[in-house]
């Protein structure tokens, strides 16, 4: 399955059981790891595993594999992993602290024509 369906297919996943703030983020340039990261907010430890479940099961049933899952047994921030797509379903407080988005948006900015020293400067 291209990354482009699979992406759309872990989204409407955490779309059905209402998670919030879902982010992707492009992470083709940043790393040959993975090719995206899905970051989403679960309110509760019941609600992150049941999101995590969700992406699995959509995933499964499109065809896909997923790799692994860690997290599931605290329910704080549970991790799907699905090859090209890494998925984080954390708890707000989880989420606010790790700050993701941050950590892998940061460098997303150096390849729009910037340069370190732009970034420095301001």
């Amino acid at each position: 399955m291209d990354t482009r369906t699979l992406e759309k297919t872990v989204v409407a996943a955490l779309e059905d059981i209402k998670a919030k703030d879902i982010e992707v983020i492009d992470t083709t340039r940043l790393t040959s790891l993975f090719d995206r990261i899905v970051i989403a907010t679960g309110d509760s430890n019941r609600q992150t595993r049941a999101l995590a479940r969700n992406v699995q099961e959509k995933v499964r049933e499109a065809g896909a594999p997923v790799v692994s899952v860690e997290g599931e047994e605290t329910g704080e921030w549970v991790l799907v992993d699905l090859g090209d797509i890494v998925v984080h379903i954390m708890q707000p407080a989880i989420r606010s602290y790790y700050n993701l988005e941050e950590l892998w948006a940061a460098p997303s900015t150096l390849r729009r024509g910037r340069t370190t020293a732009d970034v420095a400067a301001q």
